[in-house]
């Protein structure tokens, strides 16, 4: 199953509502406009999104004649793909590049790091991996596995070091071997916390100030499954840090995929990958029109 159909696949719960609306033949009345609304704020894309989507569609199925709800299906994918922010450089694709990982604990940056670090050696990159995340029980130990499975180096320091000196350490060792992908993995940090968000945000200014040979990336990843309390998240960490993007992970299977938008579009943050599983292949590169279609059920 190519990457498209498992997401496809993945988004099926969140799709549901919008499927009910758009069932063949349908007539696009009144009722069909307030549901569509309703459906896309349910969905967890905001109501000012929503409304604005919405009120676009109406204009276009006016001006096309478009007077079934199945004629407006692909309209209404393209339309939501335009609300994604477009990232300016993929940060895993030009090099050399440092990026840190930032989130919640349980939002996968762990196993994001290590997809990411193999997917970077598969494509004859020279990768290192960093583990900041210094307090967390057993947080070195799932590093160094992953970095096992993908074939990369970790540079880890012992359990409670401070996280600033290791990113530090991290970047001085990828200069010193040319590297040209450096990936952090830092300590998730509960965004309600001032404190934890102060540190946090004295790893990421260290790291900038060393990190003199390449550009640094400062990333968010975030559980689809957790809905509204992402996006409340998501506003936390831009917030201190100043973001720059997003990875999306756990869409297998949620109801609240409609999120990823909303983030994106609120905050002006470009996603670069989308996760939809387990296994080191279900990390993509994101494709907003792909996303969306399989949001809606329009295939490609």
């Amino acid at each position: 199953m190519g990457f498209f159909d498992r997401l496809k696949s993945g988004l099926s719960r969140s799709r549901e509502a919008i499927n009910e609306i758009f069932y063949m033949g349908g007539e696009v009345d009144e009722d069909f406009w307030e549901d569509l609304e309703d459906t896309l704020v349910m969905g967890d894309m905001g109501g000012e999104l929503a409304m604005r989507v919405t009120d676009d569609l109406r204009e276009q199925a006016a001006r096309e004649n478009l007077t079934r709800s199945d004629q407006l299906r692909d309209a209404l994918a393209r339309r939501l793909a335009q609300e994604f922010r477009t990232a300016e450089r993929d940060p895993f694709e030009g090099v050399p590049s440092c990026v840190l990982f930032v989130g919640i604990n349980g939002a996968g940056k762990t196993t994001t790091v290590g997809k990411l670090a193999g997917r970077a050696r598969g494509e004859g990159k020279s990768c290192l991996i960093g583990g900041a995340d210094t307090f967390r029980a057993a947080a070195i130990e799932q590093l160094e596995v992953w970095g096992k499975r993908a074939g990369v180096d970790v540079v880890t320091r012992e359990r409670g070091a401070d996280p600033a000196s290791v990113c530090y350490d991290v970047v001085e060792e990828a200069e010193k071997r040319g590297s040209d992908l450096v990936l952090i993995d830092t300590a998730g940090r509960l965004h309600t916390s001032s404190d934890l968000m102060r540190e946090l945000a004295k790893v990421v200014n260290v790291t900038r100030k060393r990190c003199t040979s390449m550009p640094v990336t400062v990333v968010l990843v975030i559980d689809a499954t957790t809905g509204q309390n992402g996006l409340a998240q998501a506003k936390e960490f831009n917030d201190a840090l100043d973001l720059d993007g997003l990875i999306v992970t756990k869409l297998d299977g949620t109801a609240k995929g409609g999120i990823a938008l909303a983030i994106s579009d609120q905050l002006g943050l470009p996603i670069y990958r989308i996760g939809v599983g387990e296994s080191i292949d279900d990390l993509e590169t994101f494709d907003a029109l792909d996303f969306c279609r399989a949001l809606v059920g329009e295939g490609k």
